[in-house]
């Protein structure tokens, strides 16, 4: 089996809570130079009132880096109006020579954020579909006429376009059927998180069949997991540190995430994610809950390496 890519998290910028722009630049550098695949930004406007645009957040990257690729996970779309974020997505992978992935979710656990951003988080979904397919209609037509329910354009060129002809490739992130679909429809990859590794198997079948009944049969869309995961020799001090983490930043008893979110040694990391490759995942974002960003990157080569072993 092929070893999947793995990226790690950018970080977020937050001067006034002691994170410089400058530290996160420079660990982004490290994490290049490290081997690692990539790196990822997660995107919230007021997530319990804590937000990072994923968008600035990489175009700061993409300057202080030169191969690793960027992928927002996931960026929050329906919070926004699509033709603004088809320019600024198509000049962040211009600025980063066509290394942007575009990861989509409609992430709801916190309804206020939505609400402060104007949107009835009940539609999120529609939008988020209506929002897809004009972006990619901007990024590769010269013109685009569109009617939703949510959005109108009639007769809207754009330029710049994205680096590549194709456009920008898009990753669709959930754990529903409807994510599934959505992935089958719009998505060259699904990035999953919180699921098993038979749910995963299970995707497969389904967006491969979901993406032959929309005419994109010969798609080729990959399958990724993002995963929460907590790295110490001792198994109680790793669950202890990841627990806290995920239930400071998502108000939910780790009780909800543990069967997903693995924690102990990188060898027992690597055992966590084997069902996963074995179940056709090419992709793994490694959200690591260490204490600094050297720790985050150490954590994931480590993992990488014994999941190669795994895997010979």
């Amino acid at each position: 089996m092929q070893l999947p890519t793995i990226s790690v998290p950018t970080g977020a910028w937050n001067t006034r809570a002691g994170i410089s722009p400058e530290e996160v630049l420079e660990a982004a550098r490290k994490t290049e130079a490290a081997g690692i695949d990539g790196l990822f930004a997660g995107d919230h406007v007021t997530f319990y009132g804590t937000g990072n645009d994923a968008l600035i957040n990489l175009a700061a990257v993409a300057t202080v880096t030169e191969r690793v690729q960027l992928m927002t996970s996931v960026y929050l779309l329906a919070l926004r109006h699509p033709t603004p974020v088809a320019l600024q997505c198509a000049m962040l992978d211009q600025l980063a020579g066509g290394r942007l992935v575009l990861g989509v979710g409609i992430g709801g656990e916190d309804p206020n954020e939505w609400w402060a951003c104007g949107i009835d988080p009940k539609t999120r979904a529609r939008r988020t579909d209506e929002a897809l397919h004009i972006l990619r209609s901007l990024w590769t037509q010269e013109e685009t006429t569109f009617e939703g329910k949510y959005f109108q354009l009639d007769k809207v060129r754009m330029q710049p376009k994205p680096f590549r002809e194709e456009g920008i490739p898009i990753s669709i992130g959930g754990r529903s059927d409807a994510a599934l679909r959505r992935t089958a429809r719009y998505g060259d990859a699904w990035t999953a998180i919180w699921v098993s590794a038979r749910r995963m198997a299970e995707a497969r079948e389904k967006i491969d069949e979901w993406a032959k009944e929309e005419g994109r049969e010969d798609a080729r869309i990959g399958l990724g997991l993002q995963v929460w995961y907590g790295l110490d020799d001792d198994r109680d001090e790793a669950r202890r540190r990841l627990a806290k983490r995920m239930q400071g930043f998502y108000k939910i008893p780790f009780e909800r995430f543990e069967r997903y979110s693995p924690y102990g040694r990188p060898e027992e990391i690597a055992e966590f994610l084997v069902p996963y490759v074995e179940a056709g995942c090419d992709h793994f974002n490694l959200l690591a809950v260490q204490p600094n960003q050297d720790e985050v990157v150490e954590a994931a080569l480590a993992v990488r390496a014994a999941l190669e072993k795994l895997l010979k």
